[in-house]
């Protein structure tokens, strides 16, 4: 059963090879994601013949950069120069991909910066700066992914002081459920406008199950119909970590879609 034409689905760059086949006749627009690893791994000879193909079975990438360890807001300036590093590999694969949307963490975590807020925030606008020509050239979207934050507010900070079409929100609703302490509405309400992306996956609000969509506790036909009147034209992302659970969200998505 092709994926829906409007979605996107998460794809392990270090599995594409072997997926390959998959994700074109079924039609999966991957969202590829990157570890450190991988990008010192790559064979960029192999990457543009793999971009060749998806780009001539006319589906669309987005890649997830990673994110373990790094921190664009770092207070330690060495932190922030291995971060860059990274990101900067990630622009030199989308140079092949050509995606859409470039997702990436933010970094802040309430319980670490909560005192240093406001230099962590600084820290990220300049960082960021240094990357919006490049997303520009290359015509894509930096977004920026909702991970521990309780609340919009230093995101929304972060999004308004750049300012930029091309420097956009990644809402990661499984996130949400596990961190935010707020509704749905509140968060739309603040960040909607902002949303270019959509992370579509379900959990029980304890642990980043990653479950298909209905299969936890999270108002699906709410979080849609959010999405159509404030971002309608957001990626829609799923988030299955399996072959088996992309499955099962491409049926369970029919539930609540036209």
């Amino acid at each position: 059963m092709p994926m829906r034409s409007d979605f996107h689905a998460h794809v392990p760059y270090s599995r594409l090879s072997e997926h390959l086949e998959y994700v074109v006749a079924n039609r999966i627009n991957p969202e590829l994601f990157f570890s450190a690893e991988v990008l010192d791994q790559i064979v960029w000879e192999e990457l543009s013949a793999q971009a060749q193909v998806l780009h001539s079975a006319g589906l669309s990438t987005t890649i997830h950069a990673p994110f373990l360890d790094l921190n664009p807001g770092a207070l330690d300036p060495f932190i922030r120069g291995v971060t860059r590093q990274r990101f900067r590999q990630v622009f030199q694969a989308a140079e092949q991909l050509r995606p859409t949307v470039i997702v990436f963490h933010p970094g802040y975590d309430e319980l670490r910066y909560g005192g240093n807020r406001l230099e962590w925030l600084k820290n990220s606008i300049a960082f960021w700066n240094e990357f919006i020509p490049r997303a520009k050239e290359q015509s894509c979207i930096i977004a920026m992914e909702n991970i521990f934050e309780k609340e919009p507010s230093t995101l929304r900070a972060l999004l308004e002081a750049i300012d930029e079409p091309c420097f956009r929100h990644c809402f990661d609703v499984g996130h949400w459920n596990m961190f935010t302490t707020g509704t749905l509405e509140e968060w739309f309400s603040e960040l909607g406008p902002f949303i270019a992306e959509c992370h579509i996956h379900d959990n029980h609000g304890q642990a980043d199950e990653h479950l298909p969509p209905g299969e936890g506790q999270i108002d699906f036909v709410k979080l849609l119909s959010l999405l159509k009147q404030h971002a309608p034209n957001a990626v829609r992302t799923v988030e299955a970590h399996t072959i088996e659970r992309l499955e099962r969200a491409r049926t369970n998505l029919d539930k609540y879609l036209p």
